[in-house]
Order: structure tokens, then sequence, then C-alpha cells
């Protein structure tokens, strides 16, 4: 059955459009996607999965379009230690800003987690191309932090980037699992001084 769209506001299939990947966005981060159904995101919007699907092709797709944009908001945040003027406020910000998101933004530690992620081969492939662009921009900041160390080379840098990455989802993880409260500011001090 194809919906007559003449019959909906104007702006009804963007506000849906939106509401829907919210929606999806929370239960996600709460369940999981293998613990959520296109059923459980229509029954939360009081709506069919007829509109859901008017959307979005399948539950594959519409966790895609969530994921798509945890990463971007997540490099945003990144993005704003760039406009830091010294080294050690550019890589304090992004480690802050890192932890900051991880710690409230549940998908992000989910996708950390393989047991949590998505059995679905193709959504796995999405997942690390959308982390390898967030780990891309890490590695940008520490290389704008480290250009003029002389005693700092392009691999070196590389190595710590990626040893900066894997800190800060180890430590999302552990006060995940832990339930602990997490001080983004004496972690980022802590790393800063164990790094650089």
């Amino acid at each position: 059955m194809k919906l007559n769209r003449s019959n909906y506001p104007k702006n009804y299939d963007r506000n849906t459009k939106t509401q829907i990947i919210n929606i999806a966005q929370e239960l996600f981060a709460e369940f999981g996607y293998l613990g959520v159904s296109m059923n459980d995101i229509a029954k939360r919007l009081n709506i069919t999965k007829t509109a859901i699907y008017y959307h979005f092709k399948n539950k594959a797709e519409l966790y895609k379009k969530v994921m798509k944009g945890v990463f971007a908001r997540l490099n945003l945040s990144i993005n704003q230690s760039l406009k830091e003027e010294t080294r050690n406020k550019k890589i304090h910000k992004l480690i802050k800003n890192y932890l900051d998101f991880g710690s409230k933004e549940k998908n992000v530690i989910k996708v950390l987690t393989l047991n949590l992620m998505p059995e679905n081969k193709e959504i796995i492939k999405y997942i690390i191309q959308l982390k390898k662009k967030t780990i891309d921009l890490i590695q940008q900041v520490v290389n704008q932090s480290l250009e003029n160390e002389n005693i700092v080379k392009k691999s070196k840098s590389q190595v710590l980037g990626s040893m900066l990455t894997n800190i800060m989802d180890g430590l999302l993880l552990e006060y995940l699992f832990f339930n602990k409260k997490i001080n983004t500011v004496n972690l980022s001090n802590q790393i800063i001084n164990i790094l650089f």
C-alpha cells in the first residue's frame, strides 16, 4: 500500500523522519541494535510501522542514519579542539570532549563493544568507516599539536594518535562496565601526563 503524500502537511515528512531518528537513537542507546525492532520504534512514536518504512527501507538503514548523526556530532566536538592555540589546550580539549561525548552517548560505547554490535556485515563496515573518520580527525589534532616538536616523527605521531584513541575508548568502556561517574578533566590531565 502506497502512502498518499498529498494528504499530509508539507513538513510532515521531515518532522516524522527526524522524530523516528531521535526515538530510534534513544532505543538503540538503551537496548542496542539487536534489542530494538521497528515495531518498538513505532509504538514509542505512536505511529504505524508503515510510516517508518515510508522513510527507511529497513532497520539497518535507520541504524546507519542514527550512527551517522552520532559520529557527526562526535567529530564536531573533536573539531573544537583544533581551535585551541596551544598544544596542551588542543590535546586537553580533544580528550575531554571525546570522553564527555562518549560518556553521554551510549551508542558510541555500544559500537565499541563487539558483542553489542549488529551482526549485519554492512552495518559493521559502515561503523568502521565512521570510526575511521573520527580516528583520522584525532590524528589531525595530534599532528597539529606536535608539529613544532622536532623529536616527534610522523610515524611516532600516528602511533601516539592510535594509542590516545584506544586509551579513551578503553576508559569509556571501563567506566560504563563498572557504572562509575567519569571525571573528564582529571582523566584528560592524567592521559596528557602519560602520553605527552
